[in-house]
């Protein structure tokens, strides 16, 4: 059997420690919190670790926790979580290629899409994302999905406008 926890804090009773955990809207902070206000009321540690669904051990290491750092050291932590796949240089210039468009010749289209950006990102950064990942990065960059009617490369101008006086439509 483990020795006895001490709570060196003295500045929150355990209804305190209640209040502070109706109030609080982690899931695993309001638990730490009741599991120390268990053990502030007498339970032994077992029955408070047990009461709120976590080891015995685990109880003492938020002890200690709650010991150094108080309430806010019961908060649950979350990493840094996974670095992004582009440099902000990289998304920089992605977004100047999705505003200076497609060279049909050298691309084969006349507009971007996802995949289309996806294969470009491959090429120009040898990062593989999947097309939702273009779609996130595209509204980060504040672009949007909406696009203007593409146009043929080799259109004539003077062509249409004849057309359009000949044309028994026009």
């Amino acid at each position: 059997m483990g020795t006895a926890i001490s709570i060196s804090r003295a500045e929150y009773s355990a209804d305190e420690l209640r209040a502070f955990a109706s109030k609080s809207r982690d899931g695993g902070q309001v638990r730490r919190l009741l599991a120390l206000a268990f053990v502030l009321d007498g339970h032994r540690r077992t029955e408070a670790a047990e009461r709120t669904g976590m080891d015995r051990q685990t109880l003492r290491d938020w002890v200690h926790r709650y010991n150094a750092e108080g309430i806010a050291g019961l908060k649950s932590g979350h990493g840094p979580g996974k670095p992004p796949a582009l440099t902000k240089l990289q998304m920089a210039d992605l977004k100047a290629v999705v505003l200076e468009g497609p060279d049909p010749e050298k691309h084969g289209v006349v507009r971007w899409r996802c995949v289309d950006l996806r294969a470009e990102v491959a090429r120009r950064f040898t990062v593989e994302v999947t097309e939702r990942t273009i779609g996130k990065w595209l509204r980060k960059l504040d672009l949007t999905r909406l696009q203007p009617r593409p146009f043929h490369p080799k259109k004539d101008a003077a062509a249409q406008e004849a057309f359009k006086k000949t044309s028994p439509t026009g």
